[in-house]
């Protein structure tokens, strides 16, 4: 079985996605791993989830204060890396990192959970924390500050959007003659290309 030949990698990314999402043996398909470098070029990297994708980019959502998102403003390029075991599949993505809009993180921070929401208005995301009452104390000020009404999107909470200038499809192969097709962004077009394994 190779990888399906599209024009573009966008419909290739669906498919697989897609099949992601309905495979009971991938607990959620929209984990990735998100690399980035900070100002001295030193490497991070980390599980985010993905919150929407479309040819504009992969988007996920974040505290702005915490080291990934000073990472991004130091050095706004990253990789992202799926990587779905049970179907023997992998895709990874590069390229230069934007700000989503205020009304895209309003919109998807009004979607999550009400204790999600609160959470992100409690945590401190990274910082050191002196103990766990410590961050009970934090939660209980929050649902006590918004105990009625909606909960809006602090200040420091806001997305990220990864514009893929490179995408890259792995499907497993036995003896390790693994199946690579890798798009490359040329212009408004993608070039298609095959990888050694």
């Amino acid at each position: 079985m190779a990888i399906q030949q599209e024009e573009s990698p966008f419909v290739l990314f669906d498919n697989w996605y897609a099949e992601a999402a309905e495979c009971e043996a991938i607990e959620d398909h929209t984990a990735m791993t998100l690399a980035t470098t900070d100002a001295t070029g030193a490497p991070d990297a980390r599980q985010v989830l993905l919150k929407g994708h479309d040819p504009a980019g992969f988007v996920f959502y974040t505290n702005m204060i915490s080291p990934k998102a000073a990472q991004l403003q130091a050095v706004p390029r990253a990789a992202l890396c799926f990587y779905w075991m049970p179907l023997g599949k992998q895709v990874r993505i590069r390229g230069p990192v934007e700000h989503t809009s205020d009304a895209e993180a309003d919109a998807y921070f009004a979607s999550r959970p009400r204790q999600s929401r609160l959470g992100a208005w409690a945590s401190k995301q990274s910082r050191p924390l002196e103990s766990s009452r410590a961050l009970e104390k934090r939660i209980a000020k929050y649902v006590s500050r918004y105990l009625f009404g909606p909960v809006p999107r602090p200040e420091f909470w806001s997305g990220f959007r990864v514009v893929p200038e490179a995408i890259e499809f792995w499907l497993k192969q036995p003896y390790r003659l693994h199946d690579r097709v890798l798009y490359t962004k040329s212009g408004a077009d993608w070039v298609r290309q095959r990888l050694y394994p």
